[in-house]
């Protein structure tokens, strides 16, 4: 056994036997050793090697450690900074998140593909003192080498006054006692040649035309309530409103040039119908027709003889000059009339002023001015519609021309005030703000940023911001240009604030 044994265990492997049989088994290569890739990088001791030219310091410098939150420090995160808007149009200032210079270009970010904005509107909101009429005229101003003028439909305080003079531009007055008439009716460049033009392109500015006047006189008579509702004015008084505005220019009969008719000639047209009228309405007699425009004719006749008396009850006196810089119509005076006539004032101006703008050059570019604009949106549903169709004029009338609209307001609550929570107008207010792309988040209080967030999902970061940072400071807001959010801090020149101050009033009676 212990001869076997050893047999098996000196005997010849599986690749002998094979062998013999004619089958050779596959050998294993036998590789080379890896050679070494050549060393990127060699080790440095701190202070750098000590050679000549090798950086070498006898000491290393000294390594300071902080602990904060990523709300102490938002540039790193998660608050990362927007990328760059490009260096075109007015140069507002400072952005804080990247350190250069921050341009406000709206027509040139609608016009690029890599700018959330599809609007040029803009929004502003901002406290009371924290320089929200400083970067509304920094920008009016710095646009103008663009080609761009500025129109101030209502400037209820006079804040654009120092501008205008600067700028060789008398601002017209617009008071109880004054020579300057603005007739709300007026048909503007639309009804020039009236005459000569076929008759789809009459039909087609009667629509525009038309349309404007009742936006108007729907405001105008919401605006008057009974008891703590306001006037309504539904299908009915909309077809009135608009047979007796036919009949008054001639366009019912149709005339081959429109005549410019009045507020109060409308009033005194339903006081004492024709019979055209009464038939073209369709109803069955003149007693008729008056029993069921009573509720019309009253609240027509209350603005007539109260709020546009002696303001916008007659035909247009000013000659506009549209080719200056800047245009502006004071309001200050009505102040001691009240918040309703300063708001009826704002809705007559606005469509007067659209009326102009509806036939405008190719290439004509303004920035509209819309201060105080709460005091028309607490009007009523009408007078919050007409302000919404004169932000859906942004791109310009038929491809021609194009408006800035930029709309300053205090606070959130503006826009959310203007009727119950439910209410259309409620509804059409918070739409508003998807009619601009830009907006202007200045100094607020913490209660007033919370509202904020709740309109725009800002969140906690950009909160403490509005809330924090830029209440140190004026000038100091966050831009937000669609989804994109930018941390600025306007700039002025010494000249800009001494142009640009409010605070005359006060310093008189300091």
């Amino acid at each position: 056994m212990t001869t076997t044994r050893r047999h098996r265990r000196d005997g010849r492997d599986m690749a002998a036997l094979l062998s013999d049989f004619g089958h050779d088994l596959p050998t294993i290569p036998t590789l080379a050793p890896e050679a070494k890739e050549p060393r990127l990088f060699r080790y440095a001791p701190r202070r750098g090697a000590a050679r000549r030219g090798r950086g070498w310091a006898a000491a290393s410098a000294p390594a300071l450690a902080w602990r904060m939150t990523s709300d102490q420090a938002p540039v790193f995160w998660p608050f990362v900074s927007a990328p760059a808007l490009p260096p075109t149009g007015a140069q507002m200032g400072v952005d804080q998140l990247s350190g250069g210079s921050f341009y406000c270009d709206p027509f040139g970010w609608v016009l690029r593909d890599d700018v959330p904005a599809t609007n040029p509107n803009i929004f502003q909101f901002a406290k009371p003192g924290s320089g929200k009429s400083g970067t509304t005229k920094g920008f009016c101003t710095r646009m103008m080498p663009f080609g761009y003028r500025t129109l101030v439909t209502g400037d209820v305080k006079d804040e654009y006054e120092s501008l205008c003079r600067a700028l060789g531009v008398d601002p017209f007055v617009i008071a109880p006692g004054f020579w300057a008439r603005v007739n709300p009716l007026d048909m503007g460049p639309l009804g020039d040649g009236w005459g000569s033009l076929p008759a789809e392109e009459q039909q087609r500015r009667a629509t525009i035309i038309f349309k404007r006047w009742l936006v108007l006189v729907r405001g105008l008579v919401g605006s008057m309530k009974i008891g703590q509702d306001h006037v309504p004015f539904g299908p009915d008084e909309s077809d009135v409103v608009r047979n007796a505005l036919g009949i008054l220019t001639g366009y019912a009969a149709g005339n081959t040039q429109l005549k410019e008719t009045t507020i109060p000639r409308l009033w005194d047209l339903l006081r004492n119908p024709t019979e055209e009228l009464v038939r073209a309405c369709e109803y069955a007699s003149t007693r008729a027709f008056l029993d069921e425009t009573r509720l019309l004719r009253n609240a027509l006749g209350e603005l007539v003889t109260g709020t546009l008396a002696g303001l916008f009850d007659d035909f247009t006196n000013v000659t506009v000059d549209w080719r200056a810089p800047i245009q502006s119509f004071s309001l200050s005076r009505l102040d001691g009339l009240g918040d309703e006539a300063v708001g009826i004032a704002l809705l007559c101006m606005n469509s007067w002023g659209r009326g102009l703008r509806e036939i405008a050059e190719p290439g004509d570019l303004r920035i509209v001015v819309r201060d105080e604009v709460w005091k028309q949106m607490r009007l009523g549903t009408a007078a919050v519609a007409s302000f919404d169709a004169d932000l859906r004029l942004s791109r310009g009338m038929a491809g021609k021309g194009g408006d800035i609209q930029f709309c300053n307001l205090h606070k959130p609550s503006d826009l959310l005030s203007v009727g119950d929570a439910d209410s259309q107008a409620a509804m059409i207010a918070k739409d508003l703000l998807e009619l601009a792309d830009i907006k202007i988040l200045g100094a607020q209080k913490p209660r007033v940023a919370r509202e904020l967030d709740s309109m725009l999902g800002l969140g906690p970061i950009a909160q403490d911001l509005v809330s924090g940072w830029a209440m140190q400071d004026k000038g100091r807001a966050l831009w937000c240009i669609g989804d994109a959010m930018y941390k600025v801090q306007t700039v002025l020149h010494p000249l800009e604030k001494k142009l640009y101050y409010t605070n005359e009033a006060i310093d008189a009676a300091a």
